[in-house]
């Protein structure tokens, strides 16, 4: 292993560490604790809150995207690790103004059951609490079993859109609705070329060959649905973006915003390349791209590798995708 750190063990808190003492314009703890962050301007009379969290290795997912227009507070785990339920719950506190409050987060077993036990703390003090699993991985599970999926990428588009309704003082049950409506209008896919490194580990999380790559890995180094050998760009993207769009289906006359995201370890410059072929697709099938982003919005550590995500896009979640927002990992100003 060869990082620029301290102590392993002490990776994910100094990490939050920096970043509170770089934005603290823009980011608070709750109770000195570095697990528990929230808008700084929190909380918000009468709007609703957006809660969401999971394991560090991932910026900006999650902490990244709390802020005006996103969610309002997120709780951090360890490395690839759930945060505790008595933490979400000190955020939910914290950000709950009147309103009630949404969890918004990717589904990964560890945190529906932390963020259940969370709920429960939560409405023995009156406060309510509604949820929305992000599930847009189409590689974790098969159509019609949507409900499985892992949460990836697709995060970006669920805490914008829901950001930008709770933002405009919508009710919990509007902005819960919307929130959904977003994941189930939401599908992405991956592929990875090397494993990353887990800190306190040492070691890569998986092993794969130097000509090899692994179609639909998940940010964990979870299994894909095949690994085969190196292939060009174009190959990879035309075997995502097709897989993608069946799978919901979109069809021609939709209209979409699309994220090209990369992993941790892949230069900007494959990216551009994915999305040069993700248009040139899209163009093909009569699908309009409305909006679209081209970065790093989801990782796993230094892992190389990208994904593309789709939201089929309509009036309603237009006007939201449209909306500003900003948080000193992610801003956009209409």
């Amino acid at each position: 292993m060869k990082k620029l750190i301290n102590r392993p063990e002490d990776f994910a808190r100094e990490t939050v560490e920096g970043i509170v003492l770089a934005h603290p314009e823009s980011l608070k703890m709750v109770n000195d604790s570095w697990h528990c962050l929230v808008r700084a301007d929190a909380p918000k009379e009468g709007k609703v809150a957006i809660a969401t969290g999971g394991g560090s290795g991932h910026l900006p997912v999650f902490l990244g995207y709390v802020g005006y227009g996103l969610a309002d507070g997120v709780t951090i785990g360890n490395v690839f690790a759930s945060p505790s339920a008595e933490a979400m719950h000190e955020v939910d506190k914290a950000i709950h103004a009147g309103a009630g409050v949404l969890h918004l987060y990717g589904r990964y077993g560890g945190d529906i059951m932390n963020f259940g036990m969370a709920k429960d703390l939560d409405e023995m003090e009156g406060i309510e609490v509604t949820e929305v699993l992000v599930t847009d991985d189409v590689a974790s599970a098969p159509k019609g079993r949507e409900d499985k999926r892992r949460g990836v990428a697709g995060l970006l588009f669920a805490y914008k859109v829901a950001g930008a309704a709770a933002e405009k003082m919508l009710s919990l049950a509007e902005v819960t609705r919307i929130a959904q409506k977003t994941v189930d209008n939401t599908r992405t896919m991956g592929v990875a070329l090397t494993p990353c490194i887990v800190p306190e580990a040492g070691k890569a999380t998986f092993s794969i060959g130097e000509d090899e790559m692994e179609i639909g890995m998940g940010i964990h180094g979870e299994p894909g649905i095949h690994r085969t050998k190196l292939q060009s760009i174009d190959e990879v993207v035309t075997n995502i973006v097709n897989k993608i769009i069946e799978d919901l289906p979109y069809q021609n006359g939709d209209e979409v915003a699309v994220l090209v995201n990369g992993l941790g370890g892949t230069p900007k410059e494959e990216l551009y390349l994915a999305y040069r072929k993700a248009h040139q697709l899209l163009k093909e099938r009569g699908i309009t791209i409305y909006r679209k982003y081209i970065g790093e919005y989801a990782t796993s550590l230094e892992m190389a590798g990208m994904s593309i995500s789709l939201l089929k896009l309509d009036k309603e979640l237009k006007e939201f995708i449209d909306a500003p927002c900003y948080s000193p990992f992610f801003a956009q100003s209409r």
